[in-house]
């Protein structure tokens, strides 16, 4: 089968269309026959290797797992002797590493679950990752009537939290620049086009801040949230060794001695989640939002493109 393998960290240009075993059931797993997966930051630092605190697991010196992708929608191709959950045929969707690649193989306790009713391969392929993490988000967090702020609205995971927040009844503004400004807004939320506007030095305070940018001070941050609202720290710089962990190490640190909250988690991918958001879905609460799509021979330029950090929505690849 195809499949995206690289041997080394590094940019892009690493990784490589190539031939390898079409992998084997075991008794407890699912045969998914991969029809579109989509690039997430996480493919991103796991490429690169960086930050550097992520190869105590990754791989010191080289990676020790070679496939990459972690979202995907596909076909039931065959199950294990003991899995009851699918059926050969059963259209299906969520996580596994290697995601880029023609079949890959999940366990039927893992992250996978019907695909919702109504969307394409595509669309439910960018689903996952990016609408996990801001259900985690928002779900208890963006109470009805409260003002919530999404900093890097635009973003994969930024169009999944405005939706969200409006379906849990909050008022939304979406901090984006001039080229998504039309897209935030047509998901329902105000704009503050940060070319132009400082969305901390506005006046206006918000109960809830997902900051998935991590381009304002935690000082900037604070000014611009009510005196007990909350930061959901989701981006941020601690340098080559920590990335956007450093962030959230210190915001740890801060949280006993504020009295505006710091909130962080680590998304845990499950079936549960997957449910709920495929009953957001079908019920046109949330729509997948998709920038461009790519066949996974051009999965180095998808990847590229969505380093840059400019996507509107999810970038996809087709298999």
């Amino acid at each position: 089968m195809k499949a995206i393998r690289y041997e080394a960290y590094g940019p892009p240009d690493v990784l490589r269309l190539t031939d390898v075993p079409k992998p084997e059931v075991g008794d407890d797993e699912v045969l998914v026959r991969v029809r579109a997966a989509a690039v997430n930051p996480g493919d991103l630092f796991l490429m690169r290797g960086t930050p550097y605190v992520l190869r105590a697991v990754a791989g010191l010196t080289r990676p020790k797992v070679h496939g990459l992708g972690n979202d995907l929608a596909g076909e039931v191709e065959a199950v294990g002797g003991t899995v009851t959950r699918f059926r050969p045929g059963d259209e299906v969707y969520g996580c596994v590493r290697g995601a880029f690649a023609e079949y890959v193989t999940v366990r039927e306790t893992g992250p996978l679950t019907r695909k919702p009713a109504g969307l394409t391969y595509e669309q439910a392929a960018a689903v996952p990752t990016s609408g996990m993490t801001a259900l985690r988000a928002l779900r208890d967090e963006a109470g009805a009537g409260r003002r919530v702020l999404v900093n890097g609205a635009a973003g994969g995971i930024g169009t999944f939290a405005v939706q969200l927040a409006r379906a849990y009844g909050a008022e939304v503004t979406g901090v984006c620049g001039p080229g998504g400004a039309a897209l935030v807004r047509s998901l329902g939320a105000d704009v503050v086009d940060y070319t132009k506007e400082d969305f901390s030095r506005t006046g206006r305070r918000y109960d809830l801040i997902l900051d998935n940018v991590g381009n304002r001070s935690l000082a900037d941050c604070r000014r611009a949230l009510a005196p007990e609202g909350v930061l959901i720290p989701n981006s941020g710089s601690g340098g080559r060794w920590f990335g956007p962990m450093g962030r959230i190490i210190t915001v740890k640190l801060l949280n006993p001695f504020v009295r505006q909250r710091f909130a962080t988690f680590v998304t845990r991918e499950n079936a549960a989640d997957l449910d709920t958001l495929r009953d957001l879905l079908e019920s046109g609460k949330i729509t997948p939002v998709i920038d461009r799509i790519h066949p996974l021979a051009e999965t180095a330029e998808a990847v590229a493109y969505a380093e840059r950090g400019h996507a509107h929505g999810k970038v996809v690849i087709t298999v």
